[in-house]
């Protein structure tokens, strides 16, 4: 019986490492959606590999919008603290290289600004 440990002690090794990296989970969700199909695929192999496929086309997806995700909330934070920094100082005290090119960046992010009210007078005779 002792020579079985290190066979069972690999296995549940192993078992652990397709636990842990999600292929348990893929397997079994994907083998549940065979067995729930009304109508079986002649390939069930091509099934089983289309939807693992899937499955690993969300997972990048869901990758990059995490990492674009970060680096909103990055961009957001450094925003705030520039706000912060701007509401510190008087209007007197705040030089121009201080004022961001907001409406450049609306620009950039927009494609458009928004202009504000009409302020000039005109004679109207």
């Amino acid at each position: 019986m002792s020579g079985n440990r290190p066979i069972d002690s690999k296995r549940e090794e192993f078992r652990k490492y397709l636990e842990k990296n999600g292929v348990l989970d893929a397997l079994t969700k994907t083998l549940v959606l065979l067995y729930e199909e009304p109508e079986k695929p002649e390939d069930a192999l091509e099934y089983v590999i289309r939807h693992l496929a899937e499955n690993k086309l969300d997972l990048s997806e869901i990758e990059s919008l995490k990492t674009e995700n970060e680096n909103l909330n990055l961009r957001i934070r450094s925003l705030e603290e520039e706000i912060a920094l701007l509401q510190l100082k008087s209007p007197d005290n705040v030089n121009e290289e201080d004022v961001p090119e907001v409406e450049d960046q609306i620009k950039d992010h927009e494609g458009s600004v928004v202009d504000g009210p009409d302020t000039t007078t005109e004679d109207k005779a």
